[in-house]
């Protein structure tokens, strides 16, 4: 699976395809897991997962978090708030992606109005919904983005193939770690499982 990552240049053109963040080709493989028949509702405390950045190929450990009615895996440079939902850069917080738990009988259409007036207020908003074939959540059934040269923001629904629904919205502001949170949060994400019930 190959990510490919488009440079904030500040152009006058609308994006083609999201913007994550800097000039960065990151490919992302299937976490490497001994544990894959685990016994339903247990997760490895931790898995490795192969990211292509800049400096090559890194295999990268993340550690499994517990937030509200859901769990994660988070990388080394991240911290996760489990009250709040807030996965974040342990340098610089204001790298962050709130978790919202949906409920079962979401409506799609009203969350697609409430995130373009939510992302209004940072420029023009990007609808890349049912767009994202070769992304961490290419399954996203909204995927809401602004550019500006203030960073990127994005709003997205996503349904793990395991369960409930949840609401991504993530804050990446334009910076040098732009690159070093936009990759791995987004690897994050697509781990993100509702506890059992």
């Amino acid at each position: 699976m190959v990510l490919t990552l488009t440079a904030c240049s500040g152009a006058a053109e609308p994006p083609t395809s999201p913007e994550i963040s800097t000039s960065v080709n990151e490919q992302v493989t299937a976490p490497e897991t001994e544990n894959e028949q685990a016994s339903e509702g247990t997760r490895p405390q931790s898995e490795n997962f192969d990211l292509m950045t800049g400096e090559g190929n890194q295999s990268l450990t993340a550690s499994l978090h517990q937030g509200e009615g859901f769990s994660l895996y988070v990388f080394e440079k991240f911290a996760f708030d489990a009250a709040e939902g807030r996965l974040f850069l342990s340098s610089n917080p204001e790298y962050y992606v709130d978790i919202e738990s949906l409920p079962t009988n979401y409506d799609l259409t009203q969350l697609k109005a409430a995130g373009k007036k939510e992302l209004e207020e940072f420029g023009e908003v990007s609808d890349f919904s049912g767009e994202l074939v070769e992304h961490p959540l290419g399954s996203a059934e909204l995927y809401l983005q602004t550019s500006s040269g203030e960073g990127i923001n994005d709003y997205i629904v996503w349904q793990p193939e395991t369960g409930d629904a949840f609401l991504f919205r993530l804050h990446n502001p334009k910076g040098e770690e732009a690159s070093d949170f936009a990759g791995p949060v987004l690897v994050s994400l697509s781990t993100v499982q509702s506890d059992s019930k």
